[in-house]
């Protein structure tokens, strides 16, 4: 779920980012386009440059000739009136203007318009330059007033309402975010399961009905393919029995014919050794076929494993093991009295084909290591040799293709993975892990841990 919350981080993210980025251009589009209006009618020729201008080079018969074309230029008109309103001179006046003003007609036109002509006055001397730009150039608030402490709010409150506005854009993405993760969890926790080859079913309305009826389409398919494989597997390994059972009868029957030569003898006993061995291979895979699509029930009770590993033990010395193979029990004391609830007859198996690849992978023989240990949470059963061991390719292949099928010799003395892809099914099956690693003076151990029963 972390790579499925990376990816919606992603892509919320962006469109985030893309928010903020748009936002900016906006603000800068808005700076370009009026900015540049703004600075234009502010250059030179703005009113107050204008006022300033014209006041310091008129004089008592009016302004230069450079100022004068420099009003030319930018459609500005300009008079000057005396203190009883009269235009004492002016330049580019309109003819509709009159020349003559009470004190009335200059507190309304200083404020704003004169017959529609935006004008900008300034006191110079005892008089009162007037000037005139063209209609529709300037747009002057006549009527309106605000306070200063309004005014000097505007900074903070723009900058607030932009915070508050990144603020919302952060909980959108945030909250969008946990609703599409908490929406997609239940696929992806089917995805997984359904990766390790395990039937699932979802149950999902709404916009993600369609993702969830096709995660259950697969697993439909994916089931009837497993049972189809597990039923062709266990169909063919109850085929290969009668046949190899009586391979193996016909075998045993020459093989202790006492008027046989020796020759077929010895090719009896090779034919039903090696049929054996066919034999156990075709019950690993079945087992390995039933773990492997839960075809296989357990039947959990709780067992004091060191009885089992004793009783193991026993077993296989009784049955005579050759010898060169010596077998040792070490059950430490925490572990004397350690349950676990498991199937006892899996238990065994698994730890059975770990001692038998032990003395298959060592013809020349070696000493095998039983161990049971225990901590407050956990039991664990080694299984250990001092002989060959293995390389690195080796253990890079158990971990890679624990199934791989390899031919020792020219007598086709058929060695496979299924002893040991089977004892990591077993202990799986039983919540439990499986390590390999290379013992301590060569050879090979193998831990199989498992959860200790609660009193």
């Amino acid at each position: 779920m972390k790579a499925f919350g990376k990816y919606i981080s992603k892509y919320l993210l962006s469109f985030f980012t893309f928010a903020l980025i748009l936002l900016l251009v906006n603000i800068l589009a808005f700076i370009l386009t009026f900015g540049g209006i703004v600075s234009g009618e502010y250059g030179l020729a703005s009113p107050p440059k204008m006022l300033e201008a014209v006041a310091a080079d008129s004089s008592a018969h009016g302004i230069s000739e450079e100022l004068t074309q420099e009003l030319s230029s930018n459609q500005i008109w300009a008079m000057y009136l005396d203190a009883n309103g009269r235009c004492d001179w002016s330049v580019f006046l309109p003819k509709e203007l009159p020349t003559q003003y009470t004190i009335q007609d200059v507190a309304i036109f200083s404020k704003g318009y004169l017959q529609d002509y935006p004008v900008f006055v300034r006191n110079i001397d005892e008089g009162l330059l007037v000037l005139g730009y063209p209609k529709d150039s300037f747009m002057k608030l006549t009527g309106n007033y605000f306070p200063i402490r309004a005014v000097r709010m505007i900074p903070f409150f723009v900058t607030g309402i932009l915070a508050i506005d990144i603020l919302l854009l952060f909980l959108v993405y945030y909250f969008s975010k946990r609703k599409i993760s908490k929406n997609m969890e239940p696929i992806m926790a089917s995805i997984k399961t359904l990766s390790a080859g395990k039937p699932v079913h979802l149950s999902i309305r709404g916009e993600l009905s369609e993702i969830a009826d096709s995660v259950n389409q697969a697993s439909q398919v994916l089931s009837r393919q497993n049972q189809a494989r597990a039923n062709w597997i266990s169909g063919v390994s109850h085929d290969i029995r009668t046949p190899l059972s009586m391979i193996m009868g016909y075998a045993g029957r020459i093989a202790s014919d006492r008027e046989a030569s020796g020759n077929t003898q010895q090719e009896a006993e090779i034919i039903r050794a090696q049929s054996a061995k066919i034999k156990d291979l075709v019950q690993d895979l079945n087992l390995v076929s039933q773990l492997e699509y839960e075809m296989q029930p357990l039947h959990k009770e709780p067992m004091r494993l060191s009885k089992l590993l004793r009783s193991y033990a026993a077993d296989l010395l009784n049955a005579g093991i050759g010898e060169e193979y010596s077998v040792g029990v070490d059950i430490s004391s925490v572990a004397e009295t350690a349950v676990v609830a498991c199937d006892a007859r899996l238990i065994l198996r698994a730890i059975s084909n770990l001692v038998q690849n032990s003395i298959h992978h060592n013809p020349q023989g070696c000493d095998i290591f039983l161990s049971l240990d225990c901590s407050p949470e956990d039991v664990s059963i080694t299984v250990a040799d001092n002989g060959v061991g293995l390389s690195a390719e080796k253990q890079r292949e158990l971990k890679e293709k624990p199934h791989y099928m390899e031919s020792t010799d020219e007598r086709l003395d058929l060695r496979h993975g299924l002893g040991l892809l089977l004892v990591r099914q077993i202990v799986e099956a039983h919540g439990g892990i499986m390590k390999i690693a290379n013992g301590t003076c060569c050879g090979i151990e193998i831990v199989l841990i498992f959860t200790k029963e609660t009193a």
